[in-house]
Protein backbone atom coordinates (compact mmCIF):
# COMPACT_ATOMS: atom_id res chain seq x y z
CA UNK A 1 0.00 0.00 0.00
CA UNK A 2 1.11 3.58 -0.60
CA UNK A 3 0.60 6.87 1.19
CA UNK A 4 0.92 10.35 -0.27
CA UNK A 5 2.84 12.79 1.95
CA UNK A 6 1.69 16.41 1.98
CA UNK A 7 3.59 19.57 2.95
CA UNK A 8 1.65 19.92 6.19
CA UNK A 9 2.86 16.51 7.36
CA UNK A 10 6.48 17.27 6.45
CA UNK A 11 6.33 20.57 8.35
CA UNK A 12 4.74 19.00 11.43
CA UNK A 13 7.30 16.20 11.34
CA UNK A 14 10.29 18.54 11.10
CA UNK A 15 9.24 21.34 13.44
CA UNK A 16 9.38 20.24 17.08
CA UNK A 17 7.41 23.32 18.13
CA UNK A 18 4.52 22.49 15.79
CA UNK A 19 1.39 21.56 17.75
CA UNK A 20 1.04 18.42 15.60
CA UNK A 21 4.68 17.33 15.82
CA UNK A 22 4.22 14.38 18.20
CA UNK A 23 1.31 12.99 16.20
CA UNK A 24 3.18 13.47 12.90
CA UNK A 25 6.29 11.77 14.30
CA UNK A 26 4.21 8.77 15.43
CA UNK A 27 2.49 8.51 12.04
CA UNK A 28 5.82 8.81 10.20
CA UNK A 29 7.38 6.08 12.35
CA UNK A 30 4.38 3.84 11.79
CA UNK A 31 4.56 4.34 8.02
CA UNK A 32 8.29 3.60 7.96
CA UNK A 33 7.94 0.50 10.17
CA UNK A 34 5.10 -0.87 8.03
CA UNK A 35 7.18 -0.45 4.87
CA UNK A 36 4.51 1.73 3.27
CA UNK A 37 5.53 3.19 -0.05
CA UNK A 38 5.67 6.95 0.57
CA UNK A 39 4.99 9.23 -2.37
CA UNK A 40 5.03 12.99 -2.80
CA UNK A 41 5.34 15.38 -5.74
CA UNK A 42 8.03 17.78 -6.84
CA UNK A 43 5.49 20.56 -6.16
CA UNK A 44 5.25 19.42 -2.53
CA UNK A 45 9.06 19.37 -2.33
CA UNK A 46 9.26 22.96 -3.62
CA UNK A 47 6.51 24.14 -1.26
CA UNK A 48 8.09 22.40 1.74
CA UNK A 49 11.57 23.75 0.97
CA UNK A 50 10.26 27.29 0.65
CA UNK A 51 8.36 27.12 3.94
CA UNK A 52 11.24 25.55 5.85
CA UNK A 53 13.79 28.00 4.48
CA UNK A 54 11.77 31.12 5.24
CA UNK A 55 9.91 30.17 8.42
CA UNK A 56 12.10 27.64 10.21
CA UNK A 57 15.65 27.82 8.92
CA UNK A 58 18.34 26.04 7.02
CA UNK A 59 18.91 23.31 9.63
CA UNK A 60 15.35 22.04 9.18
CA UNK A 61 15.66 22.36 5.41
CA UNK A 62 18.87 20.31 5.44
CA UNK A 63 17.21 17.61 7.58
CA UNK A 64 14.32 17.47 5.12
CA UNK A 65 16.60 17.17 2.10
CA UNK A 66 19.10 14.73 3.60
CA UNK A 67 17.12 12.59 6.05
CA UNK A 68 13.45 12.67 5.10
CA UNK A 69 13.23 13.14 1.35
CA UNK A 70 15.46 10.18 0.38
CA UNK A 71 12.84 7.85 1.90
CA UNK A 72 10.05 9.24 -0.29
CA UNK A 73 9.34 8.58 -3.97
CA UNK A 74 8.90 11.83 -5.89
CA UNK A 75 6.29 11.91 -8.62
CA UNK A 76 7.28 14.59 -11.13
CA UNK A 77 4.45 16.74 -12.41
CA UNK A 78 4.23 16.81 -16.20
CA UNK A 79 2.09 19.12 -18.30
CA UNK A 80 -1.05 16.91 -18.31
CA UNK A 81 -0.86 16.54 -14.52
CA UNK A 82 -0.32 20.30 -14.13
CA UNK A 83 -3.33 20.94 -16.36
CA UNK A 84 -5.44 18.52 -14.29
CA UNK A 85 -4.44 20.49 -11.19
CA UNK A 86 -5.37 23.79 -12.84
CA UNK A 87 -8.75 22.36 -13.82
CA UNK A 88 -9.33 21.17 -10.25
CA UNK A 89 -8.29 24.55 -8.91
CA UNK A 90 -10.71 26.41 -11.16
CA UNK A 91 -13.55 24.12 -10.10
CA UNK A 92 -12.74 24.39 -6.39
CA UNK A 93 -13.47 28.07 -5.95
CA UNK A 94 -11.88 30.70 -3.78
CA UNK A 95 -12.02 28.77 -0.51
CA UNK A 96 -11.22 25.39 -2.00
CA UNK A 97 -7.91 23.56 -2.13
CA UNK A 98 -4.92 25.36 -3.64
CA UNK A 99 -3.15 24.34 -6.85
CA UNK A 100 -0.62 22.13 -5.03
CA UNK A 101 -3.45 20.25 -3.33
CA UNK A 102 -5.34 19.85 -6.61
CA UNK A 103 -2.23 18.43 -8.28
CA UNK A 104 -1.70 16.14 -5.29
CA UNK A 105 -5.27 14.83 -5.71
CA UNK A 106 -4.66 14.22 -9.42
CA UNK A 107 -1.45 12.31 -8.67
CA UNK A 108 -3.15 10.23 -6.01
CA UNK A 109 -5.93 9.30 -8.41
CA UNK A 110 -3.46 8.49 -11.19
CA UNK A 111 -1.44 6.21 -8.88
CA UNK A 112 -4.52 4.79 -7.11
CA UNK A 113 -3.30 6.07 -3.73
CA UNK A 114 -6.14 6.38 -1.24
CA UNK A 115 -4.21 7.43 1.89
CA UNK A 116 -2.69 10.81 2.62
CA UNK A 117 -0.33 11.74 5.45
CA UNK A 118 -1.55 15.29 5.86
CA UNK A 119 -3.06 17.77 8.28
CA UNK A 120 -5.01 19.43 5.46
CA UNK A 121 -8.75 18.81 5.61
CA UNK A 122 -9.11 19.21 1.86
CA UNK A 123 -7.81 15.66 1.36
CA UNK A 124 -10.59 14.06 3.40
CA UNK A 125 -13.14 16.45 1.87
CA UNK A 126 -12.46 14.94 -1.56
CA UNK A 127 -12.60 11.36 -0.29
CA UNK A 128 -9.05 10.35 0.66
CA UNK A 129 -8.25 8.62 3.92
CA UNK A 130 -6.18 10.91 6.14
CA UNK A 131 -3.55 9.27 8.31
Amino acid sequence: MSAFVDTSAFIALLVAEDENHARAARTWSSLIESNESLVTSNYIVVETCALLQRRIGMTALKKFLEDVLPIVLIEWVDMPMHDAGINGLMLSGRNGPNIVDCISFAIMRKLAITQAFTLDGHFSAVGFTVL
